[in-house]
């Protein structure tokens, strides 16, 4: 996503960064050895041995985690400046409770609206993808997030949007 401001509307931010301050709670685990990369803004599951892992196939709306926050982190590509993740081994700060900014995937946010997280990928979703955020159901390809609704129901050309997690799940 381009950092580009020219043109009728501001873009809201890029994802994983806070929202609105200062109702957040953030806390911080280490993303599970093995895992593949987390990028911010990205959907995370607890571990019963205290880590986060990015979401899969077994995700449930009690394993919700939060979301992974942008923070100052080096690249992980030369070739790509933008391209930044948390690694494998590496301690994730994650929001639990407050407004974040997020990629709406699939659907279109409403203020107040439902919020779900793809669990299974679905080629027919164009642009779904697993761990990522969606306002539309789809069967059991997602799981709907009780304790989290879309903010305001903007979004921006870049399918950027503000979640508000109103309830912390897991300490």
């Amino acid at each position: 996503m381009s950092g580009k401001a020219i043109g009728i509307s501001m873009n809201y931010g890029f994802p994983g960064t806070y929202a609105r301050t200062p109702d957040d709670i953030v806390t911080s685990r280490q993303l599970k050895e093995g895992s593949h990369a987390v990028p911010f803004g990205a959907c995370l599951m607890t571990n019963t041995d205290n880590t986060y892992s990015p979401v899969d196939g077994t995700f449930t709306a009690a394993r919700f985690g939060g979301v992974a926050l942008r923070i100052v982190k080096q690249a992980v590509s030369y070739a790509d400046q933008n391209e930044t993740a948390y690694n494998a081994g590496e301690m994730v700060s994650a929001i639990n409770r407050g407004a974040v900014v997020v990629k709406c995937n699939s659907g279109t946010p409403t203020a107040g609206g439902k919020v779900y997280v793809r669990i299974q990928a679905n080629a027919s979703v164009v642009g779904g993808v697993v761990g990522g955020f969606e306002a539309a159901a789809d069967g059991e390809n997602t799981v709907e997030l009780t304790n989290v609704q879309w903010t305001n129901g903007y979004v921006d050309a870049n399918g950027i949007a503000e979640i508000t997690i109103l309830t912390r799940l897991n300490a």
